[in-house]
């Protein structure tokens, strides 16, 4: 009789090469810089060509020349800017963590207060805002309320969906177990939560910044909005683009530190991936 060797075992995967985590890098840093960069250079030429008077729309040469001329103001107005962002984004943290909690554990709190929450999001913060400032004084407090407004609202729906989508199974089992309900909220639906909660704060931040800065055009006296008011009142339209531009960097700043937050502290989430790698 002949024996017939065995077929060879599978041999397991291998983990993801290097050369695929310095693609995603590529990706995810050296790309869009570029584009950044081609699309300066083209702004650049097109004002160059066509001769673009300033005050319509400055070079990026002389913004980053007008800009620079009163540095230490423009520094002074970013801060403004960012303490306001990061409170707001604060307390709108504090207060959708247990708001999504009481409304995905009681459907009749929920109905209750949903129509609220509907409610402070179609009332137009700029409208609010000069309300806000004869409520509370014309200090930092309503801009940090009108920051809240604006962002807290995404992260509330955001983690009440991520609350409610852990499988029945899994709810079922933990009550056979006899668990509580504090321990089912942090070992089950917390853990099922941290994408949806980082999609949410992702959305939050970007927005915390546009409250920020609707806040400043209403009661401010420092804040890259307040500079935007004060340089475009005496056509100083170099400095405006400036503070703007500060600003959307100020945006994909803070939520690239969301990203890298959510990578190192939960890097099973599945919203870790890079498009296109």
């Amino acid at each position: 009789m002949s024996v017939q060797a065995a077929p060879p075992l599978e041999t397991p995967q291998k983990a993801a090469p290097p050369r695929k985590k310095r693609g995603a890098a590529l990706y995810e840093v050296v790309v869009p810089l570029l584009a950044t960069i081609a699309a300066f250079v083209v702004w650049e030429g097109i004002c160059r060509v066509f001769k673009v008077p300033a005050y319509l729309v400055p070079a990026p040469s002389e913004i980053w020349n007008e800009t620079m001329a009163i540095g230490s103001t423009v520094a002074g107005h970013s801060m403004a800017t960012l303490k306001t962002v990061m409170l707001g984004f604060i307390v709108s943290i504090l207060i959708s963590l247990p708001l999504a909690v009481v409304l995905t554990a009681s459907p009749a709190i929920a109905a209750a207060v949903y129509p609220f929450l509907v409610w402070t999001q179609s009332i137009p913060k700029v409208a609010l805002a000069p309300i806000l400032v004869v409520l509370l004084g014309t200090n930092e407090l309503p801009r940090i309320v009108i920051t809240v407004l604006v962002a807290f609202f995404p992260l509330v729906i955001s983690i009440a969906t991520g609350l409610l989508s852990v499988p029945p199974e899994l709810i079922e089992l933990s009550r056979s177990c006899r668990a509580s309900k504090l321990s089912e909220l942090l070992r089950i639906r917390l853990p099922y939560a941290i994408p949806f909660i980082f999609a949410g704060l992702k959305v939050a931040i970007s927005l915390a910044v546009v409250g920020a800065v609707v806040a400043e055009f209403v009661n401010a006296d420092a804040g890259l909005g307040f500079l935007i008011q004060t340089s475009t009142a005496f056509f100083k339209v170099p400095v405006a683009f400036g503070a703007l531009i500060i600003l959307s960097v100020m945006g994909v700043v803070l939520f690239q530190i969301v990203v890298i937050a959510e990578r190192v502290f939960f890097p099973w989430s599945s919203s870790n991936t890079t498009p296109g790698v």
